[in-house]
Parts: structure tokens; C-alpha cells; sequence
């Protein structure tokens, strides 16, 4: 950067958050609105998307093409060092310590430079700049003072990660949450729930191997976990591993060994990584109001998850679904099915839903939904039990805590809120407004596909075929009605 605040960077992207400059004007987007893309020319008046930045002393101008990332370490395979024994196991203080010795995780010589500044925090730790945006990515970690292995995360911890990203919220433009892979995706759902009206991303992440070893994969996702975070306009709860980032109330673990620990059965990723950041900008959630970010700090205890199995008897399920628990998440055959011979189990699931218990049926499978086609799952409907289309187990037990946990609403409340898509945690397509759902029924039928995912996928290229067609032969009453039946989310 040259002394009168000039830089190379001149492009501009609303999901990057980069900057227009112009003849050393300089502007900054702010990473937690959507802009449109912008021609600069002139001088603006401070705004909440553009901070004018002319007549500032370079030192300032650099300050205020930083982005910061809050980092918060409670422990996991990638902070874990060998004892003496060589044993991997987790070490007080050890993790900062050695990540300012790696090169590709901070640039001491950008963080020595920035020492000469007036109240410069050093506690602070330099990404080295990146093709990829012409923003510094600055980060502290903030280290939990007991480590934990992810199979000991229970909801309190869930609620004390979400409750310091809610302290710090005003500070950081992002953050990136570093735990163990076993419980990760329950982490990442439970946060998506709790987090009302998010407007930062926030990446988990973790590894398989530590960060400090050779062959780490730990290195690229805290790298990409960092630059997503402080870089990219994505605002939801995230895991990113293996070179994707997947929206985190999709996800499943479904390795053990395998860089490639996790994957989105019926949702797409939200960005892949590899020479450069491919964002699908299509699918980042966009909620239908506009509300201030607020924390809702709650999860209930009361809730299960009961898989299905041959020759399951009355009396697991009548067990099972006694108080104190509130809501079962059941983990049906296929596309939601029970054994329809089975009168013992039904009378208990409906009794227990006479109860007030919220029982979800959910497929035992990895990709697919649950639907009304067969005999055996419309009468499992008709014991009250509602459908959870497609959410993962993971995403299905967190949000039915959440949701019991709002004892303002009512038990109808609770249920409707259960099929409803919140979080873009499940696909209903009875929520794309395409008129009558004419194309949708046509698609699944003849093409016999029960997977929402592809499902919406071939409905809307089909959709966008018969648009353009629909312009190429001048048919505006056909563009007219097709734009008005499009809806915002899939």
C-alpha cells in the first residue's frame, strides 16, 4: 500500500466483502449486509454498508481493510500435541503458541509492522495475504481452560460457545469455532437453532489428524475456516472439512479416517475450495425478515432419538417416550415406514403423542425423505407423528430441543414449527411455490426420484428451460407467471 492510501485492488464483490477504490478513495463493505454490486465515482456519505476512508493516513486505511476473526478453541483432534509417551493428547496453552511459529498460519512480519500502531492488541494473530481477497485477516484465540473431547459436549456447552460469539458479536466480522469431529455436526445444528437472525458466518471445523503433524489436514480447514469467516458473506452456522463448507445443520460425520470426514446428503455445499473459492451464492439462506440478532440461550433435555428395528417391541417404545421427555425423534425404515402389522407400536406412538410428546419421523437413510407414499408411513402420519422431510438426526434432536425450549409457544405451535424450514435445515417441497406444483409432481413421477435434493435440483433447471423459452418466443404472460410463482427458498 502506498502512502496516500492507494491499492490494487479495484473489484468488487458482495459475497467477498471486497473493496472499489477509486483515485485514493477508498470504501469498505460491511460484511453483514447484502450489496448489490456498486460503480464508485465521487465521495459517499458514511452509510451502513460503505465508511468513506479518503484522508486517512495508510496505517488507518490498512486498520480498516482488516477483517477480524474471533477463534474459539474448546478442544478436538487439531489442538492435540504428543506427550512423552506419544500419545496425542490436548495441552494447555500449547496450540497459539505453536501456530505463531507456522508461517502459513501468521505473518509475523505484517504483525510486527502493525506494533508501531497506537493500542495495537498483540494478542492478535495475522492470516498472510491470500489471492483470493484483498483483506487482512486478523485472529485471536480464545482458549477454553478445560479442552474437551468432543464426545463429552453436552447442550451446556453448546450454550457457552454460543453465548461468547453473542458477547463478542459486536467486534468480530466472523468466527470459526475449533472442536472434535464426533459431535460436530450436533454442535454446528444446535448453534444454527440458537443463533436468531444471524448476520456473521461462524465455520466449525476440526481435523483429522493435529495441525502440528506432517500430514495434517488440520492446516487447510483452519485456513479456509478463517478466510471464510472474515472474508465471505455467508451468514449461518457452517462446518467446513475437506476443501468444502457445508451449511452445518446438514451435515454428517461419515468417516472415521477419511479426510473427507463429512458430507450434505441433500443439500449441496456452500462454497468448495480449491484453486480459487467457488461460493453457490444461490443457496446461502436468506431469511424471510429482517430482525436483530439475538441469542436464545435454551436447549431442553427432554428429547430421544429411537431408531426402528425389526421386532422392536410396544414396551421399548412405551419406555422410551415416558416423561420426562417431551419430543422423540424417530428414526423410521426408507421413506418414513413402519411395520403396518404392528398395532401394539402404533397404539404406543399415538398415545404418546396424546400425551403431548412431539414425535418426528425422519428416514434411517443418508440421503432422501420421508413421504405419505406408502400405507405403512400414512399411518404413522395418522398417529400424529410429523414429518421431518429430510433433516439429518443430528439437525432433527437439536432443533426439537430448541423448539421445546420456548415455552411461549404452544404444543400446536411447537409442532408446526418442527415441518417448517427455519434454519435451511430441511427441504419441504411443498414450500416451492411453483404453481399447483404441476413440474414438481411431473418431475417425481416420471422420473420416479423421492430425493428432495435432486428433486429441486432437476426442477429447477427445468424451471429455467421453460423461462427462457418462454422469453425466446415472446411470451410474457408466460415469463409474468412463472417469475411470480418463483420462490426465494428451496
Amino acid at each position: 500500500m502506498e502512502a496516500n492510501g492507494t491499492s490494487e485492488c479495484t473489484n468488487f464483490d458482495s459475497s467477498l466483502g471486497q473493496f472499489i477504490l477509486n483515485n485514493g478513495t477508498k470504501y469498505e463493505h460491511d460484511s453483514t449486509k447484502y450489496v448489490s454490486d456498486v460503480k464508485v465515482s465521487g465521495k459517499f456519505k458514511k452509510s451502513r454498508s460503505f465508511v468513506e476512508l479518503s484522508n486517512m493516513s495508510s496505517v488507518q486505511s490498512l486498520n480498516l481493510m482488516e477483517r477480524r476473526v474471533l477463534v474459539i478453541y474448546t478442544g478436538g483432534t487439531i489442538g492435540m500435541v504428543k506427550n512423552a509417551k506419544g500419545v496425542l493428547v490436548p495441552q494447555k496453552g500449547a496450540f497459539e503458541n505453536l501456530i505463531r511459529t507456522y508461517p502459513q498460519l501468521h505473518d509475523n512480519a505484517s504483525w510486527k509492522q502493525r506494533l508501531s500502531e497506537n493500542n495495537y492488541d498483540t494478542s492478535f494473530l495475522v492470516l498472510p495475504d491470500a489471492k483470493d481477497s484483498c483483506l487482512k485477516v486478523m485472529y485471536k484465540i480464545m482458549e477454553y481452560e478445560e479442552l474437551l473431547d468432543s464426545s463429552n459436549m453436552t447442550e451446556a456447552e453448546w450454550i457457552r460457545i454460543a453465548q461468547d460469539i453473542m458477547k463478542n458479536y459486536s467486534m468480530y466480522d466472523g468466527f470459526v469455532v475449533l472442536q472434535g469431529t464426533d459431535t460436530l455436526s450436533y454442535t454446528a445444528s444446535a448453534l444454527s437453532f440458537m443463533f436468531e437472525n444471524i448476520g456473521k458466518c461462524v465455520v466449525l471445523t476440526g481435523s483429522q489428524i493435529p495441525i502440528f503433524e506432517p500430514r495434517s489436514d488440520g492446516t487447510d480447514n483452519f485456513v479456509s475456516s478463517l478466510m471464510i469467516a472474515g472474508t465471505l458473506n455467508i451468514p449461518e452456522v457452517t462446518i467446513f472439512f475437506g476443501s468444502k463448507l457445508f451449511r452445518g445443520n446438514r451435515t454428517r460425520k461419515i468417516s472415521v479416517n477419511n479426510f473427507y470426514a463429512f458430507d450434505s446428503p441433500n443439500c449441496p455445499p456452500l462454497v468448495e475450495v480449491g484453486i480459487n473459492f467457488v461460493v453457490n451464492k444461490k443457496l446461502i439462506f436468506k431469511p424471510n425478515v429482517i430482525d436483530k440478532f439475538q441469542l436464545h440461550a435454551k436447549m431442553s433435555k427432554n428429547v430421544g432419538l429411537l431408531r426402528i428395528f425389526p421386532s422392536i417391541s410396544a414396551s421399548v417404545i412405551r419406555a422410551f417416550c415416558q416423561p420426562p421427555i417431551e419430543g422423540v425423534v424417530l428414526e423410521s425404515y426408507g421413506a418414513g415406514n413402519i411395520p403396518s402389522n404392528r398395532e401394539d407400536v402404533l397404539k404406543e406412538i399415538k398415545e404418546a403423542v396424546a400425551r403431548g410428546v412431539i414425535v418426528v419421523n425422519i428416514t434411517q437413510c443418508n440421503t432422501g425423505a420421508v413421504s405419505s407414499l406408502y400405507e405403512t408411513g400414512r399411518l404413522i402420519s395418522e398417529c400424529g407423528v410429523v414429518s421431518g422431510y429430510d433433516m439429518t438426526p443430528e439437525a432433527a434432536l437439536t432443533k426439537l430441543s430448541y423448539i421445546l425450549s420456548k415455552t411461549e409457544l404452544t404444543l400446536q405451535k411447537k409442532t408446526e414449527l418442527i415441518s417448517r424450514n427455519i434454519r435451511g435445515e430441511l427441504t419441504n417441497t411443498s414450500t416451492i411455490a411453483i404453481e399447483d406444483h404441476t413440474l414438481i409432481d411431473a418431475i417425481a413421477s416420471s422420473l420416479n426420484m423421492t430425493c428432495p435434493k435432486k428433486l429441486v435440483e432437476v426442477t429447477e433447471k427445468v424451471f429455467s428451460a421453460l423461462l427462457f423459452y418462454a422469453i425466446d418466443n415472446n411470451d410474457f404472460r408466460g415469463v409474468k407467471k412463472m417469475i411470480g410463482a418463483a420462490s426465494p427458498h428451496s
